[in-house]
C-alpha cells in the first residue's frame, strides 16, 4: 500500500513538471509583455544600464530564492532570510575589522549563518515546532544579534582588499561576477533537484510526509537539511552583498522575506508543499525586479511600491490556493 501511494506520487512528477512549465511560459510571457510597455513608457527602460542594475539586484536576492524554494518544497517556509544575510554580513564586517582576513571572516559568517538553520532544524524536527513560527521567532532573534554585533551603527568596511571587493563589484570579460555565481547556484541546484535522487526525497517529503516516513524517508532529517541549506544560501548571499557594497548595516534586509517567498510563489512553488522548480522561482524574482524597475522609472512612490508588492504577492498566493484545492479535488 505504501509503495502505491509512493508510487502514485512519483508518476504525479510529470504533472508537476507540467504545471511548472505553465507557470512558466505565463511568466515569461508577462515579463516579455511588461517590457515591452515599460519600452513605451520610458526611455530609460531599455538601456544597457537598466538590464545591468536589474540583473545585479535579483541575482543576489535569487541565491536566496533558491533555497526557499526547495525549503516551501518540502512543505516548510523561512522568514528569517532576511536577518540571516544581514547577520552574516555584520558578523563578516565584524570579524574583518577585528583583524581577520575576509576571507576568514566570510566562511566562518556562513558557517555561522548554517548553525542558524541547524537551531532551527532542531526546533523544528525534534521539539515538532513549524517552519513559520521557528522562523519568526528566529527572524526577531537574529535580527537582534545584528543590533548587538554593530550597537547599531553601520560598519564601514572600504579598507576591504580589491580582491574581495571583486566578488561583488568585479567582472569577467563584461560579465559581473554576481552573476556568474548566480547561474552557478541556480544550474546547479536546478540540477539536482530534478536527478539527484537525495533531492527528489524533497518532493516526496513535501506531497506526501506520512507516505514518504512509512517508505523509508527519513523526513525529519530531509527537513532538517533543507533548512540548513536555506539558511547558508542566505549566509552566501550576505557575504556577496557585503563585498557589493563594502558595509555592513543591522538593518538590511528588512523585508527582503517578502520578495522571496513571493519569487518563489509566482513561480509555482507550493506553500502546501510538494511543488516548485528553481526555473520557475527565478523568473518569480525576475518578475519583480521588472516591477520594481518599472515603478521607478515611472516615479511612482516608495509608499505605494510595497502595497503593489503585497497584492502581487497575494494575487500569487491565491493563485496558488486554487490551483492546489482544484488539483485536491
Amino acid at each position: 500500500m505504501v509503495a502505491e501511494t509512493i508510487g502514485v506520487s512519483a508518476t504525479r512528477t510529470p504533472s508537476w513538471k507540467r504545471l511548472g512549465s505553465m507557470r512558466e511560459a505565463g511568466l515569461i510571457a508577462i515579463i516579455l509583455a511588461l517590457c515591452i510597455a515599460m519600452s513605451f513608457a520610458s526611455p530609460h527602460f531599455l538601456t544597457l544600464g537598466n538590464f545591468r542594475a536589474m540583473l545585479m539586484s535579483f541575482s543576489v536576492e535569487g541565491i536566496v530564492v533558491v533555497g526557499m524554494t526547495i525549503l516551501l518544497i518540502v512543505g516548510g517556509i523561512d522568514l528569517a532570510v532576511g536577518s540571516v544575510v544581514c547577520f552574516a554580513m555584520v558578523l563578516s564586517g565584524s570579524l574583518f575589522l577585528a583583524g581577520l582576513d575576509p576571507w576568514s571572516a566570510s566562511l566562518i559568517g556562513i558557517l555561522a549563518s548554517s548553525l542558524i538553520g541547524c537551531v532551527m532544524g532542531f526546533f523544528v524536527t525534534v521539539v515538532g515546532l513549524n517552519h513559520f513560527i521557528t522562523s519568526l521567532a528566529g527572524m526577531v532573534i537574529v535580527r537582534g544579534l545584528c543590533l548587538i554585533i554593530t550597537k547599531g551603527t553601520p560598519l564601514s568596511l572600504f579598507t576591504l582588499p580589491p580582491a574581495f571587493k571583486a566578488i561583488g563589484q568585479g567582472s569577467f570579460h563584461g560579465v559581473p561576477y554576481v552573476i556568474i555565481i548566480f547561474i552557478a547556484v541556480v544550474v546547479l541546484f536546478d540540477f539536482l533537484l530534478r536527478r539527484a535522487t537525495a533531492l527528489r526525497k524533497v518532493f516526496y517529503t513535501g506531497s506526501n510526509e506520512k507516505a514518504a516516513l512509512y517508505s523509508g524517508i527519513r523526513t525529519n532529517q530531509v527537513k532538517f537539511w533543507v533548512t540548513v541549506l536555506c539558511s547558508t544560501l542566505a549566509g552566501v548571499a550576505g557575504v556577496i552583498y557585503m563585498s557589493r557594497f563594502g558595509a555592513a548595516t543591522p538593518t538590511f534586509g528588512v523585508g527582503m522575506e517578502l520578495n522571496i517567498i513571493a519569487a518563489a510563489v509566482i513561480g509555482g512553488a507550493s506553500l502546501n508543499g510538494g511543488s516548485g522548480t528553481i526555473l520557475g522561482a527565478i523568473l518569480g524574482i525576475a518578475l519583480l525586479s521588472v516591477v520594481t524597475s518599472s515603478l521607478v522609472l515611472l516615479n511612482i512612490s516608495v509608499y505605494w511600491q510595497d502595497m503593489i508588492k503585497g497584492c502581487i504577492l497575494l494575487g500569487a498566493v491565491s493563485i496558488d490556493h486554487f490551483l492546489h484545492k482544484r488539483k485536491a479535488s
